[in-house]
C-alpha cells in the first residue's frame, strides 16, 4: 500500500527533479532499510522507458564515507542516479567524479516513506528555483559574510573566489541536488570563519535529531574549537572526537534552507530545507567548492537567519530580502 502513496512522489522525482528520458540509464543505489523508495523510484524509470539498475549496498559505517569501488564506477557510468542511503554518500568523491563525467544526481538521504508523499517533496521547485539561485549568486564571491541569528549566532567569514551553490531539487547534465531541501549555499575560504554558532533547530545525525536545547559551538579560524550544551552538544562533540580527524572540525559551509513546504522533524534533508533557516557544515568541503576531506560532513541548523553580504542584506530574521 505505501508504494502506491509513493507513486506520486517518486513520478514528481524522476520526472520533474531528474528530467529522465526514454532510453537513459538510471543507477538507483540504496540499501536493504530503504529497498521500499528504491522500488517506487525504479517502477517510475522503467514506466517512461528509461532503463533501471539498482545497487543494493551496505550501509556505510559513517556520514560521508565512499561507496563501493564498483558502484562509484556505475555512478560514473551512469546518465543519472539516484542515491537513496541511510548514511549519507553526497560529500564523497564518487559523487564528485560522477558529475564531473556528465553524470546528474539526486540524493535522498534519510528519506522515508512518508517523506515521499508529504512535506517538503510538495514544494514547488520551479517557483523556487530563481529564490535559490538568486540567493548563491549574492554570497559567492563576497569579500565578507556575517550570520547571526535571534539564538546567537554571530559568524563572520570570507567568501572570496569561492562559487554559490544552488540546489533547488531539479539536476541537468553533470549537477548534483539534494532533495527536498531547496538550499543556497557557499563553502567559506579555509581558516577565514570566526565567532559562535548557536544552533537551535536541529542536527539530524547520529541520532540527535531536534534540538531540546541549544547547542553552541565557538569558531577560530576557520575551526570548531569548543562545543558546549547539553545532552546533545555532548553527543556531537564525543562523535567528533571519536574519529580522531582535525578536519572534522572545517567549518566546510554556509547553507540557507528555502523551502517552505519543509518542517523539523530529526531528518537531514527536511530540516535543512525550512524556510528561512541557516546551517553550517561541518567538515568535508569538497563537493562545495572547499578543498578539505574529512571523515564527515555534519550540518548544525538554526532558526530565523539574518544574512549581510559585503554590507548587503541578503535574508533578515528568515524572510528573503533579495
Amino acid at each position: 500500500m505505501e508504494n502506491f502513496y509513493m507513486s506520486r512522489g517518486a513520478s514528481k522525482v524522476v520526472n520533474t527533479c531528474a528530467g529522465i528520458k526514454a532510453g537513459e540509464h538510471v543507477l538507483i543505489v540504496t540499501e536493504q532499510s530503504r529497498f521500499s523508495i528504491a522500488q517506487a523510484l525504479a517502477t517510475e524509470v522503467y514506466r517512461i522507458g528509461a532503463e533501471p539498475t539498482v545497487c543494493i549496498m551496505e550501509p556505510r559505517s559513517q556520514d560521508s564515507s565512499e561507496p563501493p569501488k564498483e558502484i562509484a564506477a556505475a555512478m560514473k557510468a551512469s546518465d543519472a542516479f539516484l542515491s537513496v542511503v541511510g548514511k549519507s554518500i553526497t560529500h564523497t568523491h564518487a559523487v564528485k567524479e560522477a558529475i564531473a563525467a556528465g553524470s546528474r544526481g539526486l540524493v535522498l538521504t534519510q528519506f522515508t516513506e512518508d517523506m515521499m508523499i508529504h512535506g517538503g517533496i510538495e514544494g514547488d521547485f520551479e517557483r523556487l528555483k530563481p529564490i535559490c539561485v538568486g540567493m548563491a549568486q549574492a554570497m559567492a564571491g563576497a569579500e565578507k559574510i556575517v550570520l547571526t541569528s535571534p539564538g546567537g549566532t554571530h559568524l563572520e567569514y570570507s567568501a572570496k573566489g569561492r562559487r554559490g551553490n544552488h540546489l533547488y531539487c531539479m539536476v541537468e547534465k553533470g549537477q548534483f541536488s539534494t532533495l527536498p531541501t531547496v538550499e543556497a549555499n557557499v563553502s567559506p575560504l579555509e581558516g577565514t570563519a570566526n565567532g559562535v554558532i548557536v544552533a537551535d533547530g536541529s542536527i539530524p545525525y547520529i541520532g540527535i535529531g531536534v534540538l531540546e536545547e541549544p547547542v553552541t559551538l565557538k569558531v577560530e579560524d576557520g575551526r570548531i574549537v569548543d562545543i558546549s550544551g547539553g545532552r546533545q552538544a555532548k553527543m556531537l562533540a564525543d562523535d567528533l572526537k571519536a574519529k580522531n580527524d582535525p578536519n572534522v572540525y572545517n567549518v566546510a559551509e554556509h547553507g540557507v534552507g528555502l523551502n517552505p513546504n519543509c518542517h523539523f522533524c530529526g531528518f537531514m534533508l527536511e530540516d535543512e530545507g525550512v524556510f528561512g533557516s541557516c546551517h553550517i557544515g561541518i567538515g568535508t568541503s569538497i563537493t562545495l567548492g572547499g578543498t578539505v576531506k574529512a571523515s564527515c560532513h555534519y550540518d548544525v541548523i538554526m532558526k530565523n537567519g539574518t544574512i549581510v553580504a559585503d554590507g548587503k542584506t541578503l535574508m533578515e530574521n528568515g524572510v528573503v530580502k533579495l
